[in-house]
């Protein structure tokens, strides 16, 4: 029996390693075997993978030993790591880096970092446009994961640099809220510009995508998107779906921030940067490259079909 070369997927119960490991087992080429790791090799998602097939290990990212294990004998390796449930860039960056090293020592092929843009290359921190957080960031998400790149030089890179998520409509509650005379409103601090966004469950197929293109995606940087779409595009969208008006709110940075959405102050300086520098950020974003990776890759619009009744529920709780 021919042995498949071996993807160690790091955050496998998450939405972005899920999907990977869940892309590389309904492959049918069968390209990889997979590795699925996670903090809790006996939780349901993880036992769920292993019962599509997936090879279950145990995995964490402040574990350097553990780390070792799981990527013994990996030909590639996805890297992702969870800011939200921190909020801490030091600990990403320490995070990333021991999955860096021991990736090295692993002497494996092919990393994929999901990494995302430093925002202050563009902006720096002298810059007023948008505050300073946490002393020496701009957008604290997307700037630690940006400084990371450079731990991940000892072995060959793809850098996947994933855009908004569509999924944020539902898991993030930034989908559309009654108004104060009871319309539906889509509020978000873009303008009229056009913000890329891709769905949760395509990042996955996109990574299985790099994989396979092998190492001479290393050193490359991947900016994904499904599309690139206004916030009123999005609102005729959203209406379409649900089947009453929404309308559109060019919300302010400074008011997004009083929503009271988890790290509003982030979120706010992400939104100014994708804003000001839309035509540098959508460049990165092509929909095209994307659909080489993926070429099942889903729109607004037909991600907006599969989930306009989570969407409904979740409003229509909120009301």
């Amino acid at each position: 029996m021919k042995t498949r070369p071996l993807i160690a997927v790091l955050g496998a119960t998450g939405a972005q390693g899920g999907g990977l490991v869940r892309a590389i087992l309904a492959d049918p080429a069968r390209t990889f075997d997979v590795r699925a790791i996670t903090r809790r090799p006996d939780s349901p998602a993880a036992r769920a993978l292993a019962t599509l097939g997936a090879e279950v290990a145990h995995g964490d990212l402040d574990a350097v030993a553990s780390l070792d294990r799981a990527f013994d004998g990996a030909h590639g390796v996805y890297v992702v790591t969870n800011f939200w449930e921190h909020c801490s860039p030091e600990r990403e960056l320490a995070q990333a880096g021991n999955a860096a090293r021991a990736a090295e020592r692993a002497r494996a092929r092919h990393v994929v970092w999901a990494s995302l843009e430093d925002t202050r290359r563009r902006v720096p921190l002298s810059d007023p446009r948008m505050p300073t957080l946490m002393g020496r960031y701009k957008v604290p998400h997307y700037d630690a994961k940006g400084e990371a790149d450079a731990l991940f030089a000892g072995v060959p890179t793809t850098f996947l640099r994933a855009s908004f998520y569509w999924d944020n409509l539902i898991h993030f509650g930034l989908g559309p809220k009654r108004g104060a005379d009871g319309a539906l409103e889509f509020a978000l601090p873009m303008g009229d510009r056009k913000l890329p966004g891709i769905a949760a469950a395509d990042i996955g197929p996109c990574a299985l995508g790099v994989f396979k293109r092998g190492e001479e995606l290393a050193g490359q940087a991947f900016g994904i998107a499904g599309g690139h779409v206004s916030g009123a595009d999005m609102a005729a969208g959203l209406s379409r779906a649900l089947g009453e008006p929404v309308r559109y709110v060019a919300l302010p940075f400074r008011d997004y921030v009083d929503l009271g959405y988890p790290g509003g102050h982030d979120m706010a300086n992400m939104f100014r940067y994708k804003h000001d520098f839309n035509d540098e950020y959508r460049a990165a974003q092509s929909v095209e490259r994307t659909r080489e990776l993926h070429p099942g890759l889903l729109d607004f619009g037909q991600w907006l079909a599969i989930h306009a009744r989570s969407i409904a529920r979740l409003e229509a709780a909120a009301a």
